[in-house]
């Protein structure tokens, strides 16, 4: 009987020890933005407002971690109102149908201390394609404010907006095809 009760009480520290968690991003402490080059002069910046994400993971460096992403499009800011209007309208995001864009990891993969290639699936202006991104796992603390677990991510990498049949009407030497994503987040781990 005590053998059995041992075993019990193994399998339990065990699955405690590689039961899944949820993570989610401090939207005060996170932000989704882009970066497109302008006549091939300048870098013009934009964030999403509103976007949510979540990570999923079974293992305490994250190795094996599920990452999504879901922006509202209609947030897109560039600080100018004309611009944010325009990428708005059905030129770019077409915002009334494509509320939103989405990425969803399908594998994470080594790429030294802290990180990783991730591939998966972003979806803009309704076409859907395989990316790999960047990322950096940049630690996990206790918060001292809400005293749980916060861990942080940084998202890097470079997309073709020709691959998502985005702002076709403006060809790259007045819009760089290449658009730089940077997502930085703070994530707390779901109760």
């Amino acid at each position: 009987m005590k053998k059995l009760i041992l075993l019990f009480a193994l399998a339990l520290m065990q699955s405690a020890l590689f039961a899944q968690t949820t993570w989610t991003n401090d939207k005060m402490h996170s932000q989704a933005k882009f970066t497109i080059t302008h006549l091939g002069v300048s870098d013009v910046s934009g964030l999403f407002k509103d976007f949510d994400a979540k990570i999923t993971t079974s293992k305490a460096d994250f190795s094996d971690a599920k990452f999504e992403l879901t922006a509202k499009t209609a947030s897109v800011w560039t600080g100018v109102d004309m611009r944010d209007q325009h990428l708005q309208s059905a030129d770019f995001f077409d915002v009334a149908n494509f509320p939103q864009l989405t990425f969803t990891s399908s594998s994470v993969k080594s790429a030294g201390a802290g990180k990783f290639k991730v591939t998966g699936d972003l979806t803009i202006h309704g076409v859907t394609k395989p990316v790999t991104l960047d990322v950096w796992y940049r630690g996990t603390i206790t918060n001292p404010m809400s005293k749980a677990a916060d861990a942080g991510f940084q998202v890097t990498g470079v997309i073709k907006r020709s691959d998502f049949n985005f702002g076709s009407k403006f060809p790259a030497p007045m819009l760089s095809d290449d658009v730089t994503i940077k997502v930085d987040g703070e994530f707390a781990q779901a109760k």
